[in-house]
């Protein structure tokens, strides 16, 4: 799996960048509570709370342990990913336990900012790739603005890209004990978060391009599940996929702190916004910040999708597509809007 292998050279790549780091010339406080917020050493600049590490990190294995369930139970191994992506996501939440013992655990802190910052790419890759099986499940490729193949391929590309710059220029922010790396470091972080943000905005326009389309040409595939339960209906799943877009993009965004003016923008804009001040800014170092503007809305973003497993409504083998297949038909012809 081409994301897995990145994940494992981007851990290898900060392990590597925190070894050799080199050490602060001076020595840390006595007392690594007393002042956390003043402590150099600390990387948060604040000591966690167990309290809300244990109950996001309870919720969200719970949400990757049901979202198993949901795979065993219908099908739809291709969300694999972002059942995978909850369970890094939660080791990562995890990791914040051993912070709250060991604030200046550098390691730690870094395997910690790994998980919960780079697992979420997993779930844009599920989203990219549901999207196709939907259209294909409507026999209403045509409406797509690329061709579902494509959408998989070219995303997914782009995701696994982003991710590696982002591994890269975190490594090297995290792990610098001088400005200038760090700035170089946060810059080179900030280049692939924005590009990742693009990405998934020309996604999310596509899916509700598709929608408008379909809603415009064929609106009897709109109603076509009216009768059926809820959890039969794709406009369901339609609706769980809009509200994870929103919540990866919301988990992107937050409030900065620019000549005393606090600007909204768009998980990927909190993440953008908290590098461009730096990995020592308010966002990055405000544990109400990190829990309310980012684990939240990803939390949502995955927990979405237990009520709307996609193999409740796509069933393993698609009856549609089969039907087109041996029709001749050729769903990937685009149409005018």
């Amino acid at each position: 799996m081409p994301s897995f292998m990145a994940s494992v050279a981007a851990l290898s790549l900060l392990l590597t960048l925190v070894a050799a780091a080199p050490e602060h010339a001076f020595p840390p406080p006595e007392d690594p509570f007393a002042d956390p917020a003043n402590d150099p050493y600390n990387p948060l600049r604040y000591i966690a709370s167990n309290v809300l590490t244990g109950i996001a990190f309870g919720l969200i294995i719970l949400t990757a342990i049901g979202q198993s369930l949901c795979i065993k139970k219908w099908g739809a191994k291709w969300m694999l990913s972002m059942t995978i992506g909850a369970y890094t996501f939660a080791l990562g939440i995890a990791m914040r336990f051993g912070l709250a013992v060991n604030p200046e655990g550098k390691g730690i802190y870094i395997v910690e900012y790994l998980f919960v910052v780079l697992s979420p790419c997993a779930f844009i890759a599920a989203n990219y790739v549901l999207l196709g099986r939907l259209a294909r499940h409507l026999d209403a490729d045509q409406y797509l603005l690329v061709r579902p193949r494509r959408i998989t391929i070219v995303f997914i590309s782009s995701d696994i890209t982003t991710f590696l710059i982002q591994a890269a220029g975190g490594a090297l922010s995290i792990s610098a004990d001088d400005g200038d790396t760090a700035l170089i470091g946060s810059r080179v972080f900030l280049a692939g978060l924005a590009l990742q943000l693009v990405s998934f905005l020309v996604f999310t326009c596509v899916f509700l391009v598709f929608m408008y389309r379909i809603n415009k040409h064929e609106p009897e595939t709109v109603i076509k599940d009216r009768h059926l339960p809820w959890y039969q209906d794709w406009r369901s799943l339609a609706a769980a996929l809009l509200i994870s877009c929103i919540g990866i993009l919301v988990s992107w965004m937050s409030c900065i702190h620019v000549f005393d003016i606090h600007a909204r923008q768009i998980r990927s804009v909190y993440r953008t916004i908290e590098l461009s001040e730096g990995f020592q800014g308010r966002l990055a170092t405000s544990e109400a910040f990190f829990y309310g503007l980012d684990t939240l809305p990803l939390f949502i973003a995955i927990v979405i999708y237990l009520p709307f497993w996609p193999g409740r409504f796509i069933p393993s083998v698609d009856v549609n597509a089969e039907t087109r297949t041996l029709e001749g038909k050729q769903p990937d012809e685009k149409v005018k809007t």
